[in-house]
């Protein structure tokens, strides 16, 4: 399957300048961000995708939305690949309002609040990887499967820290990583 971060969010941004949590709850794409989804649509399109699942988060949704049109296939929203709960960035919005947001996809399986109410700890985030994985490689077609995701839960996946719009290839049939360092100093981490 192919793991694919989200385009650059408005909180990408402030946080890239600061450093501080700037306290925009789930933000949305910026141009440049956008730039990334329709750069993303353009680079998978040769891929023989046939699913897309995605986060509830907004940033997310507008990350798929252009590979969806695209490839002419529905978005699988699931709360499962969201981001780690850490900052302000990601406390979602609820299920009623993004249906009315996003009329055309379906959130009948996501509950009205389907983020945490806490920072979620680290062996959290990869008990949910860890299923995910698991409900992956039960599928005999999972090679074909797009996932639209967070920093957070592909380093929970795969080990690597992506950078917005980036994209890797994961064998959810393989052990996940070892030893995640969540905290470790990275120049190009550029959290959700």
């Amino acid at each position: 399957m192919i793991l694919l971060r989200h385009g650059q969010s408005e909180f990408n941004l402030h946080f890239t300048a600061t450093r501080r949590d700037p306290g925009i709850p789930d933000p949305r794409l910026t141009e440049a961000g956008m730039r990334q989804a329709e750069a993303a649509a353009e680079a998978l399109a040769g891929e023989r995708i046939r699913r897309i699942i995605c986060s509830p988060y907004t940033r997310a949704l507008q990350t798929a939305a252009p590979i969806a049109r695209r490839l002419g296939l529905p978005v699988i929203i699931n709360p499962i690949v969201r981001e780690r709960y850490a900052f302000v960035c990601d406390i979602g919005t609820p299920r009623t309002e993004l249906a009315l947001a996003w009329p055309e996809l379906d959130f009948s399986q996501v509950e009205e609040v389907w983020w945490p109410a806490v920072e979620e700890p680290d062996e959290q985030i990869e008990a949910r990887a860890a299923l995910f994985r698991a409900e992956m490689a039960a599928l005999p077609d999972w090679r074909d499967t797009l996932v639209v995701s967070h920093w957070g839960f592909i380093l929970a996946m795969t080990g690597e820290r992506l950078l917005n719009g980036e994209w890797r290839r994961c064998d959810p049939t393989l052990p996940a990583p070892r030893g995640i360092a969540w905290r470790a100093p990275h120049p190009s981490v550029v959290k959700p």
